[in-house]
């Protein structure tokens, strides 16, 4: 197994968030991935690799160039409006209002391209999201040299982030570009299962209308869970995608023995699209102790679900997304990839 580990992630380290109407710590934060790291080295999981140089080239193939310059700009335009510190956005156009002429003002800038208010972008956050997607396609790569596991440990996370909008913490889907990437280089269909506990909505819509990557999301119920406005389990894809999309939405308590047997049906699935490569994004948020989660999976079942993928028998690349408990994720992380690589 290869792991590649962002470690210059720290760049990306905001004041606080917008939580349950009150300035909060970032739940998003370096401590994460530096709990991830030391349990790694317990568990004798490496050596941590850094990430190759792909270019802009696979981002822009999955996401807007307009938008991509504006994440890019963002803060020195903030700096230059008079402004310092992390940028919150301050109104977003709604139904009936305007989305084709581009503000000239870094406030309608932001709410042209954030979709939630709790996501700030630092002075370092666009380099720091950046790194996490070339960290994604490098460990792509190896899947196509014939490696059969490899792990993208990055931050931010990706998987909420949309062709021209970011939120939920994401800012380049890395999943996204790598299933991409990997489909376009190989000539061969891709899945995408994506377990975090909150819906990968970025994911879904950039392969809405693909065949030839299906998109499987297991996760909390949108109608009481964020991002609340993706997700359904009626969203099934759009003309030539038609199909391709599944979710899985569960309810608030979700046990292992009810998620399994859901595991189970999106794996069903993935089995017979047949694909040749696998990339899951995996969210540590379904552990019972998170602070943003309602799932009540337990430490010992990490590895069992990680044996249940891996006995899709794929190539798989596993990418990073959420997990705020922070103390449990140096044991959540490893047990998952040791479970995945024992298949």
């Amino acid at each position: 197994m290869r792991i590649f580990f962002a470690h210059g992630h720290a760049i990306h380290d905001c004041a606080g968030e917008i939580k349950d109407g009150k300035f909060a710590p970032c739940f998003e934060n370096p401590r994460r991935l530096e709990a991830i790291c030391a349990g790694l080295a317990r568990a004798r999981l490496g050596p941590l690799e850094k990430s190759g140089d792909f270019g802009l080239g696979p981002i822009l193939d999955v996401h807007e160039a307009g938008y991509l310059a504006f994440l890019r700009e963002a803060h020195q335009e903030w700096r230059a409006s008079g402004r310092d510190g992390d940028i919150f956005p301050l109104a977003w156009p709604g139904p009936g209002m305007r989305r084709d002429r581009i503000p000239v003002a870094i406030d309608g800038k932001i709410g042209l391209y954030a979709f939630d208010s709790g996501t700030p972008i630092g002075a370092q956050t666009w380099q720091a999201a950046c790194d996490g997607a070339q960290l994604a396609l490098s460990a792509a790569k190896t899947l196509l040299g014939g490696e059969r596991l490899a792990f993208a440990c990055a931050r931010p996370p990706g998987h909420h982030a949309m062709p021209g909008q970011y939120g939920g913490y994401c800012f380049i889907n890395n999943a996204a570009v790598a299933a991409n990437w990997l489909c376009r280089q190989s000539g061969r269909k891709v899945a995408v299962l994506d377990v975090d506990y909150h819906h990968g909505n970025g994911t879904q819509a950039i392969f809405y209308a693909r065949e030839d990557v299906l998109v499987v999301n297991l996760h909390a119920d949108p109608r009481d869970e964020y991002p609340f406005f993706l997700g359904h389990a009626d969203e099934t894809g759009e003309g030539p995608g038609y199909g391709y999309t599944l979710n899985l939405p569960l309810a608030p308590g979700c046990d292992w023995a009810t998620y399994s047997r859901h595991l189970e049906a999106a794996c069903e699935a993935i089995a017979a699209f047949g694909p040749d490569f696998l990339v899951v994004s995996f969210g540590a948020d379904t552990f019972v102790d998170d602070p943003l989660g309602r799932f009540r999976l337990t430490l010992e079942d990490y590895p069992a679900m990680g044996a249940a993928i891996a006995r899709l028998g794929l190539p798989a690349l596993v990418v990073m997304e959420g997990g705020y408990a922070i103390e449990a994720l140096g044991d959540i992380v490893p047990g998952f990839l040791n479970g995945l690589n024992s298949g």
